[in-house]
Protein backbone atom coordinates (compact mmCIF):
# COMPACT_ATOMS: atom_id res chain seq x y z
CA UNK A 1 0.00 0.00 0.00
CA UNK A 2 1.25 3.35 -0.79
CA UNK A 3 0.96 6.15 1.48
CA UNK A 4 -1.15 9.57 0.00
CA UNK A 5 0.87 12.20 0.59
CA UNK A 6 0.31 15.19 2.70
CA UNK A 7 0.34 18.47 0.49
CA UNK A 8 3.11 19.63 2.69
CA UNK A 9 5.32 16.10 2.40
CA UNK A 10 5.14 15.81 -1.08
CA UNK A 11 7.10 19.20 -1.34
CA UNK A 12 9.50 18.21 1.08
CA UNK A 13 9.79 14.94 -1.22
CA UNK A 14 10.16 17.00 -4.93
CA UNK A 15 12.66 18.87 -3.03
CA UNK A 16 14.26 15.99 -1.79
CA UNK A 17 14.73 14.27 -5.48
CA UNK A 18 16.34 17.85 -6.48
CA UNK A 19 19.97 16.89 -3.96
CA UNK A 20 21.71 15.41 -6.72
CA UNK A 21 24.84 13.14 -5.84
CA UNK A 22 27.98 15.28 -5.26
CA UNK A 23 31.15 15.00 -7.83
CA UNK A 24 33.20 12.13 -6.49
CA UNK A 25 36.36 14.62 -6.52
CA UNK A 26 34.50 16.86 -3.81
CA UNK A 27 35.28 16.20 -0.05
CA UNK A 28 32.71 16.32 2.51
CA UNK A 29 32.28 17.84 5.39
CA UNK A 30 30.62 18.37 8.32
CA UNK A 31 30.01 22.23 7.98
CA UNK A 32 28.17 22.00 4.49
CA UNK A 33 27.40 19.37 1.99
CA UNK A 34 28.49 19.72 -1.38
CA UNK A 35 25.34 20.69 -2.31
CA UNK A 36 25.08 23.79 0.04
CA UNK A 37 22.42 22.12 1.67
CA UNK A 38 22.38 22.78 5.49
CA UNK A 39 22.09 19.75 7.51
CA UNK A 40 19.26 20.43 9.21
CA UNK A 41 17.28 21.55 6.15
CA UNK A 42 18.15 18.35 4.73
CA UNK A 43 16.88 16.39 7.84
CA UNK A 44 13.71 18.37 7.49
CA UNK A 45 13.62 16.03 4.27
CA UNK A 46 14.34 13.23 5.50
CA UNK A 47 11.36 13.74 8.33
CA UNK A 48 8.98 14.36 5.77
CA UNK A 49 9.78 11.70 3.57
CA UNK A 50 9.44 9.16 6.94
CA UNK A 51 6.23 11.13 7.55
CA UNK A 52 4.72 10.42 4.09
CA UNK A 53 5.53 6.52 4.70
CA UNK A 54 3.32 6.36 7.87
CA UNK A 55 6.43 7.42 10.97
CA UNK A 56 4.07 9.28 13.57
CA UNK A 57 5.64 12.78 14.75
CA UNK A 58 6.67 11.37 18.19
CA UNK A 59 8.98 8.57 16.88
CA UNK A 60 10.88 11.26 14.80
CA UNK A 61 11.12 13.29 17.36
CA UNK A 62 12.45 11.35 20.02
CA UNK A 63 14.86 9.47 17.39
CA UNK A 64 16.40 13.35 15.84
CA UNK A 65 16.36 15.33 18.88
CA UNK A 66 19.64 17.58 18.89
CA UNK A 67 20.97 15.68 15.75
CA UNK A 68 24.01 17.00 14.20
CA UNK A 69 26.12 15.34 11.55
CA UNK A 70 28.48 13.45 12.44
CA UNK A 71 32.26 14.43 10.74
CA UNK A 72 33.35 10.33 12.26
CA UNK A 73 31.31 9.06 9.72
CA UNK A 74 32.11 11.09 7.02
CA UNK A 75 35.44 10.18 7.34
CA UNK A 76 35.39 6.36 7.31
CA UNK A 77 32.47 6.70 4.70
CA UNK A 78 35.18 8.65 2.37
CA UNK A 79 38.05 6.12 3.40
CA UNK A 80 36.77 3.12 2.46
CA UNK A 81 39.54 0.73 0.75
CA UNK A 82 38.98 0.21 -3.01
CA UNK A 83 38.35 -2.44 -5.23
CA UNK A 84 41.57 -4.47 -6.60
CA UNK A 85 43.53 -2.88 -9.19
CA UNK A 86 45.41 -4.33 -12.38
CA UNK A 87 47.97 -5.18 -9.62
CA UNK A 88 46.13 -7.71 -8.43
CA UNK A 89 44.44 -9.11 -5.42
CA UNK A 90 45.95 -9.27 -1.76
CA UNK A 91 46.64 -13.43 -0.92
CA UNK A 92 43.47 -15.45 0.35
CA UNK A 93 45.75 -17.18 2.59
CA UNK A 94 46.60 -14.26 4.71
CA UNK A 95 42.92 -13.35 5.05
CA UNK A 96 42.15 -16.55 6.40
CA UNK A 97 44.98 -17.09 8.79
CA UNK A 98 43.19 -14.19 10.58
CA UNK A 99 39.96 -14.60 9.89
CA UNK A 100 40.11 -18.60 10.64
CA UNK A 101 41.75 -18.42 13.53
CA UNK A 102 41.78 -20.43 17.18
CA UNK A 103 39.72 -17.94 18.51
CA UNK A 104 36.71 -17.88 15.82
CA UNK A 105 36.88 -21.67 15.74
CA UNK A 106 36.92 -21.76 19.47
CA UNK A 107 34.47 -19.23 19.65
CA UNK A 108 32.50 -20.75 17.38
CA UNK A 109 32.27 -24.49 18.43
CA UNK A 110 31.10 -23.03 22.08
CA UNK A 111 28.57 -21.63 20.70
CA UNK A 112 27.60 -23.88 18.21
CA UNK A 113 27.83 -26.83 21.25
CA UNK A 114 25.67 -24.14 23.43
CA UNK A 115 22.56 -23.89 20.98
CA UNK A 116 23.20 -27.31 18.86
CA UNK A 117 18.93 -27.94 19.82
CA UNK A 118 18.28 -24.86 18.79
CA UNK A 119 20.67 -24.17 15.77
CA UNK A 120 19.37 -27.87 14.68
CA UNK A 121 15.19 -26.80 14.83
CA UNK A 122 16.61 -23.45 12.65
CA UNK A 123 17.73 -25.63 10.51
CA UNK A 124 15.32 -28.04 10.06
CA UNK A 125 12.85 -25.07 9.47
CA UNK A 126 15.09 -22.83 7.25
CA UNK A 127 17.67 -25.51 5.10
CA UNK A 128 20.44 -23.32 6.41
CA UNK A 129 23.04 -25.38 8.49
CA UNK A 130 23.65 -23.93 11.50
CA UNK A 131 27.74 -24.25 11.34
CA UNK A 132 26.83 -21.83 8.68
CA UNK A 133 24.95 -19.10 10.85
CA UNK A 134 27.13 -19.14 13.32
CA UNK A 135 29.85 -18.62 11.31
CA UNK A 136 28.23 -15.58 10.08
CA UNK A 137 27.66 -14.53 14.22
CA UNK A 138 31.08 -15.27 13.94
CA UNK A 139 32.62 -12.97 11.54
CA UNK A 140 29.84 -10.17 12.01
CA UNK A 141 29.62 -9.78 15.46
CA UNK A 142 32.88 -11.29 17.00
CA UNK A 143 29.68 -13.89 18.14
CA UNK A 144 27.46 -10.42 19.96
CA UNK A 145 31.36 -9.00 21.09
CA UNK A 146 31.52 -6.47 19.13
CA UNK A 147 28.27 -4.71 17.48
CA UNK A 148 29.31 -0.85 17.09
CA UNK A 149 28.21 1.94 19.38
CA UNK A 150 27.03 4.69 16.79
CA UNK A 151 23.82 6.09 17.04
CA UNK A 152 22.18 4.98 14.18
CA UNK A 153 20.21 7.71 13.41
CA UNK A 154 22.55 10.37 13.86
CA UNK A 155 25.03 8.18 10.70
CA UNK A 156 22.42 7.51 8.43
CA UNK A 157 21.26 11.25 8.30
CA UNK A 158 24.99 12.14 7.70
CA UNK A 159 25.71 9.23 5.15
CA UNK A 160 22.20 10.78 3.70
CA UNK A 161 23.09 14.05 3.62
CA UNK A 162 26.68 13.93 2.42
CA UNK A 163 25.50 12.32 -0.92
CA UNK A 164 27.57 10.04 -1.97
CA UNK A 165 25.05 7.30 -1.57
CA UNK A 166 22.35 9.58 -0.56
CA UNK A 167 19.64 7.51 -1.81
CA UNK A 168 20.81 4.33 -0.24
CA UNK A 169 20.93 6.23 2.97
CA UNK A 170 17.79 8.00 2.75
CA UNK A 171 16.06 4.72 2.48
CA UNK A 172 17.67 2.85 5.16
CA UNK A 173 17.29 6.28 7.50
CA UNK A 174 13.43 6.12 7.07
CA UNK A 175 13.57 2.04 7.83
CA UNK A 176 15.69 3.03 11.28
CA UNK A 177 12.61 5.03 12.16
CA UNK A 178 9.76 2.44 11.28
CA UNK A 179 11.99 -0.11 13.37
CA UNK A 180 11.69 2.67 16.08
CA UNK A 181 7.76 2.10 15.78
CA UNK A 182 8.02 -1.39 17.12
CA UNK A 183 8.93 0.04 20.10
CA UNK A 184 12.94 0.44 20.13
CA UNK A 185 14.53 3.13 22.39
CA UNK A 186 17.23 5.58 20.02
CA UNK A 187 19.74 4.52 22.43
CA UNK A 188 19.32 0.77 21.93
CA UNK A 189 19.35 1.63 17.91
CA UNK A 190 23.15 1.19 17.91
CA UNK A 191 25.00 -0.09 15.37
CA UNK A 192 28.36 0.45 12.62
CA UNK A 193 29.14 3.92 11.52
CA UNK A 194 27.43 2.97 8.05
CA UNK A 195 24.16 1.42 9.57
CA UNK A 196 24.25 -2.43 10.02
CA UNK A 197 23.27 -3.61 13.54
CA UNK A 198 22.74 -6.45 15.71
CA UNK A 199 24.13 -9.91 16.47
CA UNK A 200 23.63 -10.48 12.32
CA UNK A 201 24.67 -6.65 11.28
CA UNK A 202 21.13 -5.78 9.17
CA UNK A 203 20.50 -2.70 7.81
CA UNK A 204 17.30 -1.61 9.03
CA UNK A 205 15.50 -2.38 5.56
CA UNK A 206 17.01 -5.91 5.65
CA UNK A 207 15.44 -5.96 9.23
CA UNK A 208 12.33 -4.87 8.42
CA UNK A 209 12.35 -7.50 5.42
CA UNK A 210 13.59 -10.36 7.30
CA UNK A 211 14.47 -10.47 10.55
CA UNK A 212 12.55 -13.16 12.33
CA UNK A 213 11.13 -14.49 15.58
CA UNK A 214 12.94 -16.95 16.36
CA UNK A 215 11.07 -17.65 19.72
CA UNK A 216 7.57 -17.45 19.57
CA UNK A 217 7.49 -14.06 21.84
CA UNK A 218 6.35 -12.12 19.11
CA UNK A 219 9.53 -9.87 18.69
CA UNK A 220 12.28 -10.03 16.36
CA UNK A 221 15.24 -9.08 19.30
CA UNK A 222 18.53 -9.52 17.29
CA UNK A 223 20.13 -7.77 19.47
CA UNK A 224 20.83 -9.87 22.69
CA UNK A 225 18.33 -12.89 21.43
CA UNK A 226 20.12 -15.57 19.95
CA UNK A 227 16.93 -17.60 18.86
CA UNK A 228 16.03 -14.36 17.09
CA UNK A 229 19.57 -13.84 15.64
CA UNK A 230 20.17 -17.52 14.15
CA UNK A 231 16.65 -17.60 12.83
CA UNK A 232 17.02 -14.51 10.90
CA UNK A 233 20.57 -14.97 9.54
CA UNK A 234 18.79 -18.11 8.39
CA UNK A 235 15.93 -16.46 6.59
CA UNK A 236 18.14 -14.41 4.71
CA UNK A 237 20.11 -16.91 3.41
CA UNK A 238 16.69 -19.08 2.56
CA UNK A 239 16.03 -15.71 0.77
CA UNK A 240 19.39 -15.69 -1.14
CA UNK A 241 18.35 -18.93 -2.38
CA UNK A 242 20.58 -21.45 -0.18
CA UNK A 243 19.86 -25.59 -1.54
CA UNK A 244 19.31 -27.40 1.57
CA UNK A 245 21.77 -30.52 1.50
CA UNK A 246 24.43 -29.03 -0.56
CA UNK A 247 27.70 -27.91 0.94
CA UNK A 248 29.21 -24.22 0.39
CA UNK A 249 31.94 -25.76 -1.63
CA UNK A 250 34.81 -28.12 -1.25
CA UNK A 251 38.77 -28.69 -1.33
CA UNK A 252 39.72 -29.66 -4.87
CA UNK A 253 43.00 -31.50 -6.24
CA UNK A 254 44.21 -30.25 -9.46
CA UNK A 255 46.35 -32.45 -12.07
CA UNK A 256 49.54 -31.01 -12.87
CA UNK A 257 49.59 -28.53 -16.26
CA UNK A 258 45.54 -27.74 -15.31
CA UNK A 259 44.89 -24.40 -17.19
CA UNK A 260 42.74 -22.85 -14.89
CA UNK A 261 42.74 -19.32 -17.66
CA UNK A 262 40.86 -21.80 -20.07
CA UNK A 263 37.80 -21.73 -17.52
CA UNK A 264 37.83 -18.15 -17.11
CA UNK A 265 33.88 -17.06 -17.06
CA UNK A 266 32.99 -15.19 -20.06
CA UNK A 267 30.04 -13.71 -18.05
CA UNK A 268 30.15 -9.98 -16.72
CA UNK A 269 27.96 -10.05 -12.90
CA UNK A 270 25.67 -6.49 -12.88
CA UNK A 271 27.00 -6.80 -8.65
CA UNK A 272 29.84 -7.18 -7.93
CA UNK A 273 31.86 -7.90 -11.07
CA UNK A 274 35.28 -8.25 -9.57
CA UNK A 275 33.89 -10.91 -7.35
CA UNK A 276 32.27 -13.07 -9.52
CA UNK A 277 35.19 -12.47 -12.57
CA UNK A 278 37.40 -14.46 -10.11
CA UNK A 279 35.47 -17.51 -10.67
CA UNK A 280 35.54 -19.79 -13.11
CA UNK A 281 32.56 -20.84 -15.61
CA UNK A 282 30.24 -23.38 -13.95
CA UNK A 283 30.15 -26.69 -14.91
CA UNK A 284 28.96 -30.20 -13.13
CA UNK A 285 31.34 -31.84 -10.69
CA UNK A 286 31.97 -34.40 -13.35
CA UNK A 287 32.70 -32.41 -16.43
CA UNK A 288 35.57 -30.87 -13.45
CA UNK A 289 36.72 -34.45 -12.73
CA UNK A 290 37.17 -34.84 -16.55
CA UNK A 291 39.22 -31.89 -17.03
CA UNK A 292 41.58 -32.62 -13.86
CA UNK A 293 39.83 -30.98 -11.28
CA UNK A 294 38.59 -33.27 -8.54
CA UNK A 295 36.16 -32.90 -5.67
CA UNK A 296 37.32 -34.03 -2.51
CA UNK A 297 34.21 -33.98 -0.99
CA UNK A 298 30.25 -35.22 -0.91
CA UNK A 299 29.53 -33.60 -4.47
CA UNK A 300 27.04 -35.31 -6.89
CA UNK A 301 28.12 -35.59 -9.97
CA UNK A 302 25.92 -33.07 -11.43
CA UNK A 303 25.86 -30.38 -9.54
CA UNK A 304 27.11 -27.59 -11.07
CA UNK A 305 30.04 -25.74 -9.84
CA UNK A 306 32.84 -23.24 -10.17
CA UNK A 307 36.67 -23.50 -9.80
CA UNK A 308 38.45 -21.10 -6.98
CA UNK A 309 41.68 -20.71 -6.85
CA UNK A 310 42.57 -17.58 -5.72
CA UNK A 311 46.63 -18.05 -4.93
CA UNK A 312 47.29 -19.23 -8.11
CA UNK A 313 49.26 -22.90 -9.52
CA UNK A 314 49.59 -24.63 -6.50
CA UNK A 315 47.89 -22.70 -3.73
CA UNK A 316 44.36 -24.45 -2.20
CA UNK A 317 41.92 -24.70 -4.46
CA UNK A 318 38.02 -25.09 -4.36
CA UNK A 319 34.93 -26.10 -6.28
CA UNK A 320 32.36 -24.02 -5.31
CA UNK A 321 28.52 -24.32 -5.39
CA UNK A 322 25.52 -21.92 -5.16
CA UNK A 323 25.81 -22.16 -1.69
CA UNK A 324 28.89 -19.80 -1.94
CA UNK A 325 26.62 -16.99 -4.17
CA UNK A 326 24.44 -17.12 -1.30
CA UNK A 327 27.37 -16.40 1.03
CA UNK A 328 28.17 -13.67 -1.32
CA UNK A 329 24.65 -12.11 -1.04
CA UNK A 330 25.92 -11.29 2.63
CA UNK A 331 28.89 -9.39 1.74
CA UNK A 332 30.55 -9.41 -1.77
CA UNK A 333 33.53 -10.49 -1.11
CA UNK A 334 35.29 -13.59 -2.01
CA UNK A 335 37.85 -13.17 0.99
CA UNK A 336 34.15 -12.93 3.25
CA UNK A 337 32.73 -15.83 1.66
CA UNK A 338 35.41 -18.07 1.51
CA UNK A 339 36.12 -17.65 5.37
CA UNK A 340 32.56 -17.88 6.34
CA UNK A 341 32.93 -21.38 4.82
CA UNK A 342 35.96 -22.43 6.06
CA UNK A 343 34.88 -21.70 9.71
CA UNK A 344 31.50 -23.12 9.36
CA UNK A 345 33.68 -26.29 8.52
CA UNK A 346 35.75 -26.16 11.46
CA UNK A 347 33.22 -25.61 13.85
CA UNK A 348 31.57 -28.66 13.02
CA UNK A 349 34.83 -30.97 12.06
Amino acid sequence: MIPRLLPAAALALAALATLGAPPASAPATAQASVDSVSFDAYLELLKARARAEGVREDTLDRMTAGLTPNPRVIALDNNQPGSATTRGYPPMSNYIATHVDAARIGGGRAVYGQHRDLLARIEAQYGVPGAIIVAIFGHETSYGRVKGDFDLARSLATLAWEGRRRELFAGEFVALMKIAERGYDRSQLVGSYAGAFGNPQFLPSVYLRLATDGDGDGRADIFTNRADTFASIANYFRDAGWRPGQPWGVRASVAPGFDAAAYRTRLVSPVCPRVHERLSRWMTVAEWRAAGVVAQGGLADDVMVAFFQPDGPGAPAWLLTGNYRAILEYNCSSYYALSVGLLADEIVN
